[in-house]
C-alpha cells in the first residue's frame, strides 16, 4: 500500500496521480502499485510540486512496517526518534 499526501500543488499534478491511485480526500492518494511505479510516480510528483510539498508513505520491512519520504515545503516534518519515525507539525 502506498499513500502520497500533497500540499499546495498544481491541479494538473493531482489529475495525473489519479490515473494510478485513488484520491479519497483532496491531495491524499492511496493505491497499491509496484516499487518501480511508486518510485516513478514520486519522482514525477517531486518534479512538478512548484513550491508545494509532498509526503509518501509505503510498506517496508522496517520496525514500524512502513517508510516515509518527504520533499518540498510542508507543514509537517519527519523526526527520527531513536529509530521511530514521528511527524512534527
Amino acid at each position: 500500500m502506498t499513500v502520497i499526501i500533497l500540499e499546495r500543488v498544481p491541479v494538473s499534478l493531482r489529475g495525473e496521480l489519479t490515473r494510478w491511485m485513488l484520491e479519497p480526500a483532496t491531495g491524499v492518494f492511496v493505491g497499491r502499485v509496484s516499487a518501480l511505479v511508486r518510485q516513478k510516480l514520486w519522482e514525477y510528483a517531486c518534479s512538478k510540486l512548484k513550491g508545494g510539498g509532498g509526503m509518501m508513505l509505503y510498506a517496508s520491512d522496517s520496525e514500524q512496517g512502513y517508510s516515509i519520504e518527504t520533499y518540498g515545503k510542508s507543514n509537517r516534518s519527519i523526526v527520527d526518534f531513536e529509530g521511530l519515525l514521528l511527524v512534527r507539525v
